[in-house]
Order: C-alpha cells, then sequence, then structure tokens
C-alpha cells in the first residue's frame, strides 16, 4: 500500500548495506508493485519488506529487488517467510525460479537465500550478473546474481 512507503525507505535505510531507494521509489514499489512486494508488521511498524516482479521477458522468474528486515526481527526466520507468502499468492502462479543479486560482502542476504533454496530443496547458482567496473563505473560493488530453481510445486 502506498502509505507504507515512508516506513519502508525508514526501514531500508536502518538496514545497510542495503543501497537506499529514493522515497519516491519506494513509494512506486509499494504501490504499482503492491501484489509482488510484502511488508511484515509488529505491533502495528514496518519490520520486514521485500520488493520484487516477475521478470517481463520471462513470467516464469521472479526477481527480489530487496529484501529488508528491522535489528528486532533478525535470526527469526523472517525474510524466508515473507519470499514464502509473496510466492504463495495468485499473482506467482507459474513461478519456477527465483533470482536476485548480492555483492560479495553481503553474508546475510547470501544466507537467506542459500536456506530458503535448501529448505525448498532447490538447486542455488551463482554467477556475476553486474561487473563494477563495466555496469558500475567502478561505484559499485560487483553484483552477483543468485538463481534459484526449478522450484517443485
Amino acid at each position: 500500500m502506498a502509505e507504507d512507503g515512508p516506513a519502508v525507505t525508514a526501514l531500508i535505510a536502518s538496514c545497510p548495506p542495503l543501497d537506499p531507494n529514493s522515497a519516491y521509489c519506494n513509494l512506486l514499489q509499494c504501490s504499482h508493485f503492491s501484489d509482488t512486494c510484502i511488508v511484515a508488521e509488529c505491533d502495528g511498524k514496518v519490520v520486514g519488506w521485500i520488493s520484487g516482479y516477475r521478470l517481463p521477458q520471462d513470467a516464469s522468474r521472479f526477481f527480489v529487488w530487496q529484501v529488508a528486515v528491522s535489528s528486532s526481527q533478525r535470526g527469526r526466520g523472517l525474510a524466508g517467510k515473507m519470499l514464502d507468502g509473496l510466492l504463495e499468492r495468485d499473482e506467482a502462479t507459474g513461478v519456477t525460479h527465483v533470482l536476485t543479486t548480492v555483492t560479495r560482502d553481503n553474508d546475510a542476504s547470501r544466507a537467506m537465500f542459500r536456506n530458503w533454496a535448501n529448505r525448498h530443496d532447490a538447486p542455488l547458482n551463482e554467477s556475476e550478473l553486474f561487473d563494477r567496473d563495466r555496469h558500475f563505473a567502478g561505484k559499485h560493488d560487483s553484483e552477483w546474481q543468485i538463481a534459484i530453481g526449478p522450484l517443485t510445486p
């Protein structure tokens, strides 16, 4: 929901090393992409967020753009539960693969996706997608694509 935009922006800002998006970008995700994004709340406060979308050229692939979990909720499996919730929605019917990108030093994200793949008994493959120099002009670490799947129904 659009009303979640400011809380999502604040949550992302509190979760380094996540790249901060503009408040407007988060607002668009919360409104235009609400079917493929999810928030988790505790006591009326947003404590978790996943943004994602189905690839326009291949709707069987769901790209996880960003995962943020409040420090107060980490270690409880919340990110994996949110991803499960997203993929259980009707909007995810036919998804066979989950994709994301992470930098080499983002151990928390790597562990979450590895655990999620193991829990779903799905293979996980990794390859460099966006190179630091070629794609980011040396201003951002390389992003490695994690591909999980095929998923079994």
